[in-house]
């Protein structure tokens, strides 16, 4: 004589309506079983993720060489080297970097130069020599949070200046307080710009050293303000300036 238990067994397999809160899906030619508890987390994730604010998206054609070595000399991932394309995205809340940065780098072969985690925000550098490939994780990234390049926070610049002649004195402590980028020298000319968001400083870094021959001291995409510290000629850093401001307004008008 066959147990109960088997029996009772059977029924399980063939009626889904035994086993409390389960509910029986086809997929593919098969079948698998789903909680309530399984179906509701799984419905959490995918709104956490839809919830993702996107502040910044800056996509840099070819990173320009002064940019790429001070990239490097902050990165604590994958080193950019000049020529490659790289993304700069910064999102809200800042521990959403984190599921943002596992659906980027599992969409393509990009690699990963920086993620900072911060209070409010986090943001990611992700690099390639191929434009393309760099494109492709920043739309898989888009797709999966909902979002497009034009809701990203639009950039305000919020200083800009130029100095000329910079004094000894002045240069020596910019030097002391900025270790990452090239020195600055007593008498030559200083372009700084600050904007909000931060990242936007990356896009206005890469086309002034495009456009003129000048030297980068600083470049800060982290933080409530980006800062922007050019240096060098008089009438190289003026045509720098002009580069920065229209990069940045470029965006804005997008």
């Amino acid at each position: 004589m066959e147990p109960t238990s088997s029996l009772n067994r059977g029924e399980r397999r063939n009626k889904s309506s035994l086993v409390t809160g389960s509910e029986i899906q086809s997929h593919g030619g098969g079948s698998y079983i789903t909680t309530d508890s399984e179906k509701s987390l799984v419905s959490r994730q995918a709104s956490q993720v839809e919830q993702i604010e996107l502040r910044t998206y800056v996509f840099l054609d070819s990173l320009q060489p002064q940019l790429a070595a001070y990239m490097g000399t902050v990165s604590r991932g994958f080193l950019p080297i000049p020529g490659d394309a790289c993304l700069w995205m910064e999102v809200s809340p800042g521990m959403a970097i984190h599921r943002v940065t596992d659906i980027a780098l599992k969409a393509s072969n990009v690699r990963l130069g920086q993620m900072i985690v911060e209070r409010e925000f986090g943001s990611f550098a992700l690099y390639h020599k191929d434009q393309s490939t760099v494109l492709h994780s920043g739309d898989v990234v888009l797709d999966a949070i909902g979002s497009e390049i034009r809701k990203r926070t639009k950039p305000a610049t919020s200083w800009t200046e130029i100095i000329r002649a910079i004094t000894p004195d002045h240069s020596v402590l910019i030097n002391r307080q900025n270790r990452s980028g090239s020195m600055i020298q007593a008498g030559m000319s200083m372009f700084i710009l600050e904007t909000e968001p931060a990242g936007y400083v990356l896009k206005a870094a890469n086309e002034a050293e495009k456009a003129s021959n000048i030297t980068v001291v600083d470049v800060k995409a982290v933080g409530a303000f980006g800062r922007l510290t050019l240096a060098g000629k008089e009438g190289d850093v003026e045509e720098a300036a002009a580069a920065s401001i229209n990069a940045i307004e470029q965006i804005t008008n997008f």
